[in-house]
């Protein structure tokens, strides 16, 4: 490679690099050691010096801080001001019941395209007069586009202007409780105001490890000052994505763009238990919403293939995209796997991905080709922890 060539590829990956944006806490991951890397187009952390495996254990041992800043925070108020308006807009977007949904409280949802698939998976809550929603990062250009495009009568912000932290862990509700004591009164799904080192948040009691939790929107500006305070506890220490992605592996939970995207329907991803009865045929507000026929039927008649969990015998994890194939068919695959990795909590490695729904039941045996070889698995029921949500 001549100089001139070298000079040129030098260039343009400090253009990819400088391209990239930063949260409110990149100085503090800078600070901490944090490994930096490219994710959805920001800059983030992907491990801290304590290692993916040590961060995984402490989060399910402890509590662990994740700046999820690049997702998306959208507000979504009607012309009216009323949350009926609001809610009855939103419903023609997604198969879920958000007029039903109590103040203070939120839910899972999913966009829907005309095909039935999933456009981006969500979370929803009742701010009394508005709705609150989170998006994920590689969406959140779209999912704004498609809102307000399609809900007439609202207006439609992303907030530019706030972070978002996740607090995991069964020590999670003690470390915050020293800056807020109120949240002991808080349950799964509860969404409460909260003023914490005289920043003014919304809180939720939710997450995406698998443990009790708590996700914290704050002002960009106060976003630093918060997690210092939080990582001063003894018990709460900072995690990377990678500790994240294994973490929610365990749980048995979606990554967008991985194990369902907009070819999945939500019936197929099963998530079907996020579609509530009153949205499903025969239900006060039934349909309505993009790709509605594909997923009654798939409701009524069953999907042909489903996301199930794949248990790997041995010891080394099977990656996202290596085919499956059944045991009786080596020739032809008959499913993919969508995500991979070792689970440091199950012990051993765990894949979710897709298979007929003939072979979707626990205990059958299907193969992995991982470099030329078929490794066995076994069809699991998910998730492959026990969740410690507080009900």
């Amino acid at each position: 490679m001549s100089s001139a060539e070298s000079a040129r590829n030098l260039e343009a990956f400090l253009d990819d690099h400088s391209a990239l944006k930063q949260t409110p806490l990149h100085a503090l991951h800078l600070s901490l050691a944090g490994k930096m890397v490219p994710f959805a187009g920001y800059d983030m952390p992907v491990q801290y010096p304590a290692g993916v495996l040590k961060e995984h254990l402490h989060t399910r041992a402890a509590a662990g801080l994740f700046d999820v800043s690049h997702m998306g925070q959208v507000r979504i108020t009607a012309a009216s001001g009323t949350y009926e308006d609001a809610a009855v807009a939103l419903e023609a977007l997604v198969p879920v019941d958000i007029l039903g949904l109590k103040p203070c409280r939120q839910r899972y949802g999913f966009f829907t395209a005309d095909n039935g698939g999933i456009l981006d998976d969500l979370m929803i809550a009742n701010r009394g007069d508005h709705l609150f929603v989170v998006v994920n990062a590689s969406c959140k250009k779209a999912d704004l586009a498609h809102m307000q495009a399609n809900m007439p009568g609202c207006s439609v912000t992303l907030f530019d202007d706030r972070a978002l932290l996740a607090l995991q862990g069964p020590r999670a509700e003690a470390v915050l409780a020293e800056l807020w004591p109120d949240v002991t009164t808080m349950k799964f799904m509860d969404v409460r105001d909260a003023t914490i080192l005289d920043a003014e948040c919304i809180v939720s009691r939710s997450g995406y490890s698998g443990e009790d939790g708590f996700e914290i929107s704050v002002p960009a500006d106060k976003a630093e000052a918060l997690a210092k305070a939080l990582l001063d506890h003894p018990d709460c220490q900072p995690i990377g994505l990678g500790a994240r992605d294994s973490l929610r592996l365990e749980a048995g939970l979606c990554l967008y763009g991985n194990d369902i995207d907009a070819t999945t329907s939500p019936i197929e991803a099963s998530l079907e238990w996020a579609i509530q009865k009153v949205r499903r045929s025969g239900g006060e507000r039934a349909g309505g919403y993009p790709g509605a026929a594909r997923v009654e039927e798939d409701l009524q008649s069953g999907p042909v293939r489903r996301r199930v969990g794949l248990k790997p015998e041995g010891k080394a994890p099977v990656r996202a995209h290596a085919a499956l194939f059944a045991e009786d068919s080596p020739e032809s695959p008959i499913g993919e796997v969508t995500s991979g990795t070792f689970g440091p909590t199950a012990e051993g490695p765990v894949a979710m991905g897709y298979v007929p729904a003939s072979l979707s039941a626990p205990g059958t045996r299907v193969f992995a080709e991982v470099r030329g070889k078929y490794l066995p698995l076994t069809v699991t029921a998910l998730p492959f922890i026990t969740p410690t949500y507080k009900r």
